[in-house]
């Protein structure tokens, strides 16, 4: 009797040790503030790594978020960035190359390998490396979402338009597609913030408080505050706690935007 206890419980152990899973999560600082929270001004509790694995706690993840760099730079320094074998990887990045201007390139530039000169390019690169890190492991691609006028909470001379506007020749759109037909080709399963998560610039910030001619202060919902002049040594912050919507500055999802991106991956993932 006693045999056949501890035998079933053996199995139970090792059938639970089966279930674990190692998820990298590579990006930029939307993944980054994750473990950097005092960097948002304390206003995210919680980023969507640390909701998803709460969700799902067979996950363990890593988090290879970068503060500010491009699909490019990843590409370029992929080697040096110390990623690990994983079950499942995620990459959630296109935003800050919109918004530097690199080039979009197109789908021929991933199907050719044509380098990292083009977005498209460049996440050729990224993905070769994961399947030479586990040829079995699950890829999901995670698409830039929609962002508002930018404003950092440490530095406000540290500012960007919304993708309402083009960069480049390009929107920040392009950049979302791209990703899809990336998983289109490769039959990865895409999280597609840009298009289905319900993130807009109408519901990116409540508002923008802005000077008004007069000099007195009003709040500019989307998108009336568009051409209102933003003056970052004279202005108060125009994102106070009031405002916080689906980000909490115009581009880094506040607690409620991270719940969006947590709930799409996990919908996802529990496939």
């Amino acid at each position: 009797m006693r045999t056949l206890v501890a035998s079933f419980l053996l199995v139970l152990i090792l059938t639970s040790c089966s279930t674990k899973k190692t998820w990298v999560a590579i990006g930029d600082s939307i993944t980054y503030l994750n473990e950097h929270r005092s960097e948002t001004g304390n206003r995210v509790k919680k980023g969507y790594l640390t909701r998803v694995s709460e969700q799902l706690p067979e996950i363990t993840y890593v988090n290879k978020g970068y503060n500010g760099w491009t699909a490019v730079r990843i590409a370029e320094e992929i080697d040096s960035l110390q990623l690990t074998t994983a079950d499942i990887y995620t990459v959630f990045l296109g935003t800050n190359d919109w918004w530097h201007g690199k080039a979009l390139g197109t789908l021929d530039d991933y199907k050719n390998k044509t380098g990292n000169q083009t977005f498209y390019g460049a996440y050729r690169t990224i993905i070769d490396k994961l399947k030479s890190l586990n040829p079995e492991a699950r890829i999901i691609l995670i698409t830039p979402m929609q962002r508002g006028d930018f404003v950092y909470i440490a530095d406000m001379k540290n500012n960007a338009y919304g993708s309402y506007q083009v960069k480049n020749g390009r929107t920040l759109g392009h950049f979302a597609r791209a990703v899809s037909s990336i998983g289109d080709q490769e039959k990865f399963d895409v999280v597609d913030l840009y298009f289905k998560s319900g993130i807009v610039p109408e519901n990116i910030v409540k508002f923008k408080r802005l000077k008004t001619e007069d000099g007195e202060y009003a709040d500019y919902p989307f998108p009336d505050y568009i051409g209102v002049p933003f003056n970052p040594e004279t202005d108060q912050y125009p994102y106070p706690p009031e405002a916080i919507d689906m980000t909490y500055d115009g581009l880094h999802p506040s607690d409620k935007g991270y719940g969006v991106i947590a709930e799409m991956l996990v919908d996802v993932l529990e496939k």
